[in-house]
């Protein structure tokens, strides 16, 4: 099983590189769901962990994954400049107002990839587990080669039979990949249901509140923030190491 790990910064690349990760999922804005992150900080990852793959999340704004002409144009420019800045996938999805995958809109992304691997994100879990089954052929068919997914539940530890079914679909021509609340004593079972690949942000939040008096703006403000835990990134790779 190879292991993924969502990160934010250089210190959680450096960490998910120690413990033995096989990528990175590189974005901003965890507590958003994640973000499209800086040319900046790509550039400072790759710097800093020059052999682990890194695999770019392209979402520019939180919200639905329902997107227009020009957010489209600027998701295939995001995408144009991690393939410069030494990405080696992109994690990408779109949606129509239907809940339905934007295959058009997907289309579009994946030209522009210029053969960088290819991930298809939890905007997924909106569809039925029928519409999600069926969705997987039709992605494979555009080059899509992986696809991240709880089942469709909001923990991919209670979404197994979902993950099981879109597993039999894909028929090798790609992977799926658990994530979303996953728990690292979820690995085994995954790995029983023939899932090559297991996801998590493996986070703690950090939450220091500036110091008395606040001010109104101050008090208004959320203090917290996300970063990669140690301790769980080096027991989600322990755990992988151990499955048979």
């Amino acid at each position: 099983m190879e292991l993924e790990i969502a990160v934010q910064d250089v210190t959680g690349a450096r960490l998910a590189a120690i413990h033995g990760a096989d990528r990175v999922e590189v974005c901003c804005a965890l507590q958003l769901g994640g973000l499209t992150p800086s040319h900046g900080l790509l550039t400072s990852i790759r710097a800093a962990v020059p052999d682990l793959p890194l695999h770019v999340l392209i979402r520019p704004r939180p919200g639905d994954y329902v997107y227009d002409a020009a957010t489209v144009a600027l998701m295939v420019a995001e995408i144009q400049a991690v393939h410069d800045a030494g990405a080696s996938g992109v994690v990408i999805g779109a949606l129509t107002s239907e809940d339905q995958i934007d295959y058009a809109t997907v289309a579009v992304l994946i030209a522009a990839t210029q053969g960088l691997h290819i991930t298809f994100h939890r905007a997924i879990d909106h569809l039925s587990l029928d519409d999600a089954v069926a969705a997987v052929p039709r992605l494979a068919e555009l080059g899509v080669q992986r696809i991240l997914s709880s089942g469709g539940a909001a923990r991919a530890g209670e979404g197994r039979a979902q993950l099981r079914a879109m597993h039999q679909a894909a028929k090798g021509q790609l992977r799926i990949m658990a994530g979303g609340g996953v728990e690292i004593s979820d690995f085994a079972d995954f790995n029983d249901d023939g899932l090559c690949d297991v996801h998590l942000s493996a986070k703690a939040t950090i939450d220091i509140a500036p110091p008395r008096p606040w001010t109104q703006a101050a008090a208004a403000e959320d203090p917290s923030y996300f970063v990669t835990d140690p301790q769980l990134v080096s027991h989600a790779g322990r755990a992988v190491l151990a499955l048979p």
